[in-house]
């Protein structure tokens, strides 16, 4: 059984990722230092011995991942953990360079120093997969898309920090010989996202009764990718991706935040009416733009069609997010859990 080590595990996507491997048959530790967007609750339920282990830890703690590598024989390495949030990147842009910057070179200095110790099937069979965004090609115009391609052009710290973190994964391959793999994605949906996002956080407003914030007029384009969808990809890259190489994921889903937004407020009129009759919508309000807003992300994933056979389950986006309301609908528990903790 191949045995992953899993950073970032305990966040939205990561969590989804470990359970997708633990259906696979892949045995997972998971490490993860549980900022307030990584919880138990994501992953509580897959622990199991020789199966999924949790391991609280920071990446930027070297001695500890050492410690890691001594008590574990991992055949691969999918690399999620990061400050993630463009506003909280604006605020405070430090921890960002920290965790995304920093930790990821302790992360692939750590598989440096395990290398020459290791025969040649395992160093053959090694990947290290570093999850990275579309936000660090910058902002698209009206018409055309991302790709393996596109130079580099980040906006926002957050961009900057994994775009840097990129940079590393790639030199790490080309002057230290480390099979890394670099994949980048559109904006992610689904459950378990913690509510800071856009959608979940209009939904959970919303059904608070509380103002839902759109940035500028919300005509920011978004390319919208199911959680499920990613992680396939991710997994794909792992095992069928080569050294060296990026691979993008889209989801074919181009949706402007207030478009977005209205669908939300829509389903939640159906699924969740307001006791006054009065639809979620007239809770939206426009507030200032965010600074360095980029206008328009979309990917073109041919060639991870094309080299891995990736294809998307959730092809209607409309479809997909329906089930998300659904979920944050029937889980207000873990609502309450995730969100009392911060």
């Amino acid at each position: 059984m191949s045995h992953l080590l899993v950073t970032g595990g305990a966040g939205f996507i990561g969590s989804s990722f470990v359970e997708l491997a633990v259906q696979r048959g892949y045995q997972v530790t998971i490490l993860d230092s549980l900022t307030y967007a990584g919880h138990r609750e994501n992953f509580e339920a897959l622990l199991q011995p020789q199966v999924c282990e949790f391991v609280q830890a920071d990446i930027q703690d070297r001695r500890r991942l050492e410690s890691l590598w001594q008590e574990n024989n991992f055949s691969g390495v999918v690399h999620f953990a990061a400050e993630s949030h463009v506003d909280n990147s604006i605020r405070g842009p430090e921890a960002f360079l920290k965790t995304n910057v920093i930790g990821t070179f302790e992360l692939l200095e750590s598989v440096r120093a395990q290398w020459p110790k290791w025969d040649s099937k395992r160093k053959e069979q090694f990947r290290f997969v570093h999850v990275s965004t579309d936000e660090v090609f910058g902002s698209l115009g009206a018409v055309g898309k991302f790709s393996e391609q596109t130079r580099y052009a980040p906006n926002s710290p957050y961009s900057a920090s994994k775009a840097a973190s990129d940079h590393l994964a790639r030199a790490w391959f080309h002057t230290f010989g480390l099979p890394t793999i670099i994949t980048n994605c559109s904006n992610n949906y689904g459950p378990r996202q913690f509510p800071e996002k856009l959608i979940p956080r209009m939904i959970t407003q919303a059904l608070r009764d509380e103002k839902l914030p759109v940035y500028g007029a919300g005509a920011n384009i978004r390319d919208w990718i199911h959680v499920r969808d990613h992680c396939q990809g991710v997994l794909l890259a792992l095992t069928k991706g080569a050294p060296g190489s990026e691979y993008c994921f889209g989801g074919n889903s181009e949706r402007s935040n207030l478009d977005v937004v209205k669908n939300i407020c829509a389903l939640l009129d159906e699924l969740r009416p307001r006791p006054d009759g009065r639809s979620h919508q007239e809770g939206i309000e426009f507030v200032q733009d965010r600074a360095g807003h980029d206008f328009r992300y979309a990917i073109d994933d041919t060639k991870a069609q094309k080299e891995l056979g990736f294809s998307r389950e959730y092809g209607s986006f409309e479809a997909g997010l329906r089930m998300t309301v659904e979920w944050y609908l029937e889980n207000a528990a873990w609502i309450e859990q995730v969100t009392a903790k911060n």
